[in-house]
């Protein structure tokens, strides 16, 4: 029962995450529109946020738990599953417009090309709760919950809200409702909760694995970062001027800033 009871906090870790998605469509129910200016900064945000977690808190933790070339390893394996896994799906890129109007076969397309996307920060979340009640954690539900997971989680929720708006802009723009555009914004990060049941169960059963699965977790999200997210920022702010660096620079700042008090936690 205790086993259930651990994969069911985990998914349900992983679930919150998702839902953190749907916080970036609530502006939308409050303003007609997102400045470019606002939405460079959510990026950057949200690339800062995602960087810092990655960094002092997967790697860091890899550290503590095996070799630097194991999380190497796992770093390198995390990026090469992103670029096969696009490869395989033929590099597709989903535009949200499509989210309203695809059919059953459309919509399985669009959740594989998300998963892409989504599941390594699931992953992120399931290796995080590796010592999920051992020694070392605090007490949180009746569980004792490792404080690398309660900093993964909140990570990984804050840096969601972002993406969350990004994927409501173009979704209003096409005259969805705006209470519509927080099921889309949640619809997008569904695969979460999933990688992070079955990250959890590996590692948790294959703990000589853990090391490379902190790596795998770190190097996928880097990787997304900085191919994906920073480019899109960098896009999004063209018509700004500098072309919007500014504004991104100081939204990767504030995002490693915001997670500063948990990594010293």
């Amino acid at each position: 029962m205790a086993l259930l009871e651990n994969f069911v906090l985990v998914f349900v870790a992983g679930l919150v995450t998702a839902l953190a998605t749907g916080l970036g469509a609530v502006p939308f129910l409050l303003f007609d529109s997102i400045s470019d200016r606002r939405n460079v900064v959510l990026w950057g945000l949200a690339s800062g946020i995602m960087l810092s977690a990655s960094t002092f808190g997967l790697v860091e933790e890899g550290l503590a738990e095996g070799t630097p070339l194991e999380i190497a390893i796992g770093m390198a394996a995390g990026v090469a599953l992103v670029i096969v896994a696009h490869d395989v799906l033929l590099d597709i890129d989903i535009d949200p417009h499509e989210y309203e109007e695809a059919d059953f076969k459309k919509l399985v397309l669009i959740l594989g090309v998300l998963t892409v996307h989504s599941f390594p920060e699931g992953v992120a979340i399931g290796v995080s709760f590796a010592d999920l009640g051992l020694e070392g954690g605090i007490r949180l539900l009746g569980f004792t919950v490792p404080l690398l997971a309660i900093f993964m989680t909140v990570a990984i929720s804050i840096h969601n809200v972002p993406e969350g708006t990004a994927i409501s802009i173009p979704l209003s723009a096409m005259g969805v409702a705006n209470w519509k555009l927080v099921w889309w914004a949640v619809f997008s990060s569904l695969p979460q909760p999933i990688g992070a049941v079955l990250a959890f169960g590996f590692v948790r059963y294959a703990r000589e694995f853990l090391p490379y699965g902190f790596g795998f977790a770190a190097g996928a999200m880097i990787y997304l970062v900085l191919t994906e997210f920073v480019p899109k920022a960098l896009d999004v702010g063209r018509e700004l001027p500098r072309g919007g660096k500014p504004e991104l620079a100081a939204g990767l700042v504030v995002g490693a800033l915001v997670m500063v008090p948990l990594t010293l936690i």
